[in-house]
């Protein structure tokens, strides 16, 4: 009797924390049957599936985002005090509510109220509410196993006015979060007020985040308890995919939140879409990834198991984990030797089988770090300052190969004092059958990377991008690696790959064609806009963006149209970021929009103000118009935001050059070279304009200095000899011409040198 009171007490209890998580004014969250399943909330999940609901409760999922309550607030808000760079942060706790006195956006000290905690291990976050609905979480996290506050980028300059502040775009919860820590999450950016009226289904990521919106599924259960099942109503319908494995389906439903990638929409997507759909898969690029494919930057999960044996045997998220509650299977190595052991398991037939939990095959002693599977074959990394993750790679270890591309060894990582010859000696000797050898990409991704793309380098990556045996994932970075630096012949060559079994290969293939001639161009190019996955028809849109339309037949100009249509679309969905900003202009240049290129480059710059490129390029489409004085007023702004910025500075001063304004132009560039005294460019320009001004004794110490660095450079050279000519050194300035025209011959000489360069 007491048991089955217990247990409907839990149950009750149980649905009042999920129906707390669930924002009920948002109206999908009505239970009802229809054609097009609508979010029913989690709370109507748990009374039927209690186990699944009592594992998720605690779980990473259901800790994703909650209330700031004192159940859920783990950290510290006691008249707790943090210092950092001069800086005190407090934090407290008035009438149950949270706060944290800190710098604001304008670098003023304030007080802000901590509306909702994020995550639980190892590290909690908190979000505060700014002006307009933006939600933005401090770099201040609470340490769990430390009981300690820490800031997350304690090495990196984040003060207030730059975009990389706790209150600026970079942070922004709803443009960087909120669709991988919420359920059905609707951005509703609003570009004029840059405001957000953002709804949800689940304050957090519930269940059917990952199972889909359930009032069909709900509504054919509440018809089962009074009535035989209809077969009609499927109570799965929303999520089986015919004919897909369960690895595809996993991994269309996991890989968006556990991935490095970038949204093709603004709102959450449904876990039944293909990934390429609704994302784009980042590729294994410079400062994410090794060379060999280590993870480097906070790249997650996915991108690293595509490059795994694992993946391409079948294993899928849940044969390691439990998909309710996020923990692993089986405590230590018992989750790997489930599959690796004497017996084997049948849905892997291709599994050596034999002992590996044992000294025979890690060679460590039992119980030590170096006995863990995990230690070798899915080495650590720090995120977030205390956060260790492993990588999903599933690799033997090559200290040879670490060694010579720059990657990180797991066997050194402990092994601290010894070397990779040592570390590869003793792997020889332990396993004298196994030949460690070339990756085929690691190596020709560290010398593309080293030596730049040359006729050797891109050799070695169409090598790779052209290897059937190598994974999806490889073969399309090794394509991204080449990106539009492909000539005719490596074109034709890879052309095969725009017809891929793989969308990632498929999208990446796109970009070799960007400098072909625009029939042929048009010709690859244009069957891609009907690929069946977005992402590659999207990539091939942005590439025949710039074809001019009025050469194409009627049907070919509909179809790039609508194509275009759809990508500006897409980019729209990123318009609160500065980096989408950046994308919305250039596709505007693209298509000859200049109004719609400089508005899109002002909104980048204003979410950034250090985001050069977009001062430039609004500045440069002006004087390209021959708007001068506009550019000129850009790039003082621009300036103004970035003091000091050589490049700027250097485009400013050229346009002040440009009018005549030759005091303003001498001003910037002066100050300019004092911030950035290495930079060869400002000092040639800032030399030139006090020539021009008569102010010789000036010019020669910028002439000095780069004569000291850049002795034999032409640009160097020619500003000595038009000094010697301003100073009445004609004779001086015969032998530095002399000098120019041995080390350049046939090279074109300004006005006052022409002549010294004619005379015998």
């Amino acid at each position: 009797m007491f048991a089955a009171v217990a247990g409907r007490l839990f149950h009750c209890l149980l649905l009042a924390f999920m129906f707390e998580l669930a924002d009920f004014s948002v109206a999908s969250n009505k239970v009802f049957a229809s054609d097009t399943p609508g979010f029913v909330g989690s709370g109507a999940c748990a009374a039927c599936h209690q186990d699944q609901a009592r594992s998720w409760s605690d779980s990473h999922h259901g800790w994703a985002l909650r209330p700031a309550t004192v159940e859920n607030v783990l950290g510290d808000f006691n008249d707790a005090n943090f210092t950092l760079k001069g800086l005190t942060s407090r934090f407290s706790i008035r009438d149950g509510r949270y706060f944290v006195e800190t710098d604001g956006a304008d670098g003023k000290p304030a007080t802000f109220e901590v509306k909702y905690t994020v995550g639980v291990s190892p590290l909690q976050q908190y979000l505060v509410e700014l002006d307009g609905g933006r939600l933005q979480p401090l770099d201040l996290a609470w340490d769990v196993a430390q009981k300690r506050w820490f800031h997350l980028y304690p090495d990196t300059e984040v003060s207030a006015g730059n975009g990389l502040h706790w209150t600026g775009p970079y942070k922004n919860w709803q443009a960087r979060c909120a669709v991988c820590h919420q359920t059905d999450f609707r951005k509703n950016f609003d570009p004029a007020s840059h405001g957000y009226k953002s709804q949800w289904s689940d304050l957090t990521v519930g269940c059917e985040a990952c199972h889909g919106p359930g009032s069909a599924h709900v509504a054919w259960a509440e018809k089962r308890t009074t009535a035989a099942p209809d077969e009609q109503l499927d109570p799965h319908g929303w999520m089986r995919r015919t004919g897909i494995s369960k690895q595809a389906v996993e991994q269309d439903m996991c890989g968006p939140c556990h991935s490095r990638r970038e949204a093709l929409g603004a709102d959450s997507t449904l876990p039944t879409g293909a990934f390429g759909d609704g994302y784009r898969l980042s590729y294994l690029a410079n400062g994410s990834y090794f060379a060999d494919g280590q993870q480097e930057g906070e790249v997650y999960v996915l991108g690293s198991f595509l490059q795994s044996k694992m993946h391409e045997k079948g294993v899928t998220c849940t044969n390691c984990h439990d998909p309710h509650s996020g923990q692993l299977v089986a405590e230590g190595n018992a989750v790997c030797t489930q599959c690796h052991n004497e017996v084997g398991r049948p849905e892997f037939p291709t599994l050596k089988r034999a002992v590996y939990d044992a000294s025979s095959h890690h060679h460590h002693v039992p119980g030590t770090p170096g006995s863990q599977c995990v230690s070798c074959h899915m080495p650590e990394r720090n995120y977030m300052v205390v956060d260790a993750r492993r990588d999903h790679f599933f690799r033997i270890p090559d200290p040879l190969l670490s060694e010579k591309v720059g990657s990180p060894s797991a066997c050194l990582s402990c092994h601290t004092a010894k070397s990779a010859q040592w570390a590869a000696d003793a792997i020889g000797t332990w396993y004298p059958e196994h030949k460690p050898g070339k990756t085929g990409y690691g190596e020709a991704f560290a010398a593309a990377r080293r030596d730049g793309l040359n006729q050797a380098t891109i050799s070695g990556l169409v090598e790779v991008a052209s290897d059937a045996s190598k994974t999806a994932i490889v073969r399309a970075s090794a394509v991204a690696e080449i990106g539009d630096q492909a000539d005719a012949e490596i074109a034709s060559r890879l052309l095969p790959l725009l017809s891929d079994n793989s969308d990632l290969v498929r999208r990446a293939a796109v970009q070799l064609w960007r400098n072909a001639p625009e029939g042929e161009r048009v010709a690859v190019l244009l069957p891609l806009l009907d690929d069946k996955i977005a992402a590659v028809r999207l990539a091939a849109a942005l590439e025949l963006s710039i074809v001019q339309m009025e050469g194409l037949p009627a049907e070919q100009r509909s179809k790039l149209r609508t194509s275009l249509e759809n990508l500006r679309a897409s980019m729209a969905a990123s318009a609160d970021f500065p980096e989408g900003q950046m994308a919305i202009g250039g596709l505007a240049m693209a298509t000859r929009n200049w109004d719609a290129a400089k508005d899109a480059f002002a909104e980048a710059a204003f979410f950034d103000p250090q985001l050069v490129d977009a001062w430039l390029s609004r500045a440069r489409i002006s004087s390209a118009l021959g708007d001068v004085a506009d550019a000129t007023s850009v790039l003082s702004t621009g300036y103004q935001k970035n003091p000091g910025n050589a490049v700027i500075a250097l485009n400013l001063g050229q346009l002040f050059i440009q009018q005549g304004r030759l005091e303003e132009a001498e001003t910037t560039l002066k100050t300019a070279v004092g911030a950035t005294p290495d930079n060869q460019e400002l000092r040639i320009t800032l030399a030139i304009v006090l020539l021009h001004r008569g102010n010789l004794a000036d010019a020669k110490l910028e002439i000095d200095a780069l004569l000291a660095v850049a002795p034999q450079k032409s640009d160097v050279l020619m500003l000595l000899g038009l000094w010697e000519v301003a100073s009445g050194n004609v004779a001086g300035a015969r032998k530095t011409v002399r000098k120019i025209q041995g080390l350049y011959p046939g090279i074109q000489f300004p006005g006052p040198l022409d002549a010294l360069s004619r005379m015998p």
